[in-house]
């Protein structure tokens, strides 16, 4: 028997969410509405014509560099061409960063519950991994600063943070830089970026200042490209060289490039997500508080629910019914499931489901413990 690296003993494989055609099978269902893995409800279907134009040269390798979707981004953001690093998805630039700067025995300073590909890529990387509680559902980020010792590598901070869709503005990133030793990459994971806040951080301008900074974004949310994975990272040149190094060839396939380029151009589509998701966040916010049921208030496009107690059974009810939601127990959350805001029609039917499984399990009575936005 070939025996596979004693590390991989310590990872636990990542779950995603189940998806739309493996629910109907199991359950003979025919419609399913899938709310687990914050995608975008609309189909980008003004792509068809550049998709399809590609497909002519669908047996050539794609540009490697990525040269027109590179020109593109170095515009919008105002940033040299050569600062830009692409990966299939921003999960991706995640395994690059680890492979790129942490050996074995290094430390890597995150927080519980995050997103949970940073754990999973640096135990690979047989990394020492420091992990700091969230606090109040929030980055702690004075207590991740204590931790930060002559081995460590990166830090990861997700902006908006996966799961609790909390959030930290620019005085708190900023004051977490200033303390940073400078040969410390942090990692800004801002995913969700097109959903947050108007005081979320302007992490651009931290570059300009901070040389030891990665910032991710991804197609896969606003944009509404999860099906073709494609991710970016902001950076300085020497970082981004490095990133570069520890890449794949030619790791973003040719409708990817084109369907990014063309997104890039459509800030109807974008606008119209971006709306959509405010306004049936208050649904979703209004419908929770209605039965009496714990939430986090989101800088993302979906919610992290408290459900008072294990979630596992309205999560499974929930599937049973055709709505897929996100158990978090994979997070160390048991009592909490995670909704993505989908269209109208489908969060309707969520919260009348969970309406559902609460009166028939005699849960009517289920405490409110809404958890507040911190105020800073």
């Amino acid at each position: 028997m070939i025996r596979p690296r004693i590390a991989l003993e310590n990872v636990a494989n990542y779950k995603p969410g189940k998806p739309i055609e493996e629910v109907k099978r199991e359950l003979g269902l025919k419609t399913v509405y899938k709310l687990a893995s914050n995608e975008n409800p609309f189909a980008p279907l003004y792509l068809k014509k550049a998709i399809l134009k590609e497909l002519a040269d669908i047996n050539r390798y794609p540009e490697g560099t990525c040269f027109a979707l590179r020109q593109e981004l170095a515009k919008k953001h105002k940033i040299d061409p050569d600062c830009l690093v692409f990966g299939n998805g921003s999960d991706e630039l995640i395994t690059l960063a680890v492979r790129a700067y942490v050996e074995p025995g290094d430390e890597v300073v995150l927080a519980y519950p995050t997103f949970l590909i940073y754990e999973i890529q640096s135990r690979l990387s047989e990394a020492v991994i420091k992990k700091v509680p969230l606090k109040d559902r929030h980055y702690d980020l004075e207590a991740m600063a204590a931790q930060i010792t002559s081995r460590t590598r990166i830090v990861f901070i997700a902006n908006p943070d996966n799961p609790t869709g909390t959030y930290l503005n620019h005085k708190q990133i900023e004051d977490f830089l200033a303390k940073a030793p400078t040969d410390v990459l942090v990692f800004l994971d801002e995913a969700y970026f097109d959903f947050a806040p108007k005081d979320f951080p302007r992490s651009k301008e931290l570059l300009s200042r901070y040389k030891n900074i990665v910032i991710t974004r991804t197609f896969s949310k606003a944009y509404a490209l999860a099906g073709v994975r494609l991710g970016y990272a902001l950076t300085t040149k020497e970082i981004a060289a490095s990133l570069n190094k520890a890449r794949e060839p030619f790791n973003i396939n040719r409708f990817a490039q084109v369907a990014a380029l063309a997104a890039l151009k459509n800030k109807v589509f974008l606008k119209k997500v971006i709306r959509h998701t405010t306004l049936e966040k208050k649904l979703l916010y209004a419908g929770l508080k209605k039965l009496r049921i714990k939430f986090t208030p989101s800088a993302t496009n979906f919610i992290l629910v408290d459900f008072g107690g294990p979630a596992k059974g309205v999560c499974d009810y929930l599937l049973g019914q055709g709505v897929v939601v996100r158990e978090m127990s994979g997070w160390g959350f048991p009592d909490y499931f995670r909704v993505t805001a989908g269209l109208h029609k489908e969060n309707e039917k969520f919260l009348k489901c969970v309406k559902q499984y609460i009166v028939g399990a005699g849960l009517a009575c289920l405490p409110v413990r809404q958890v507040p936005a911190r105020k800073e």
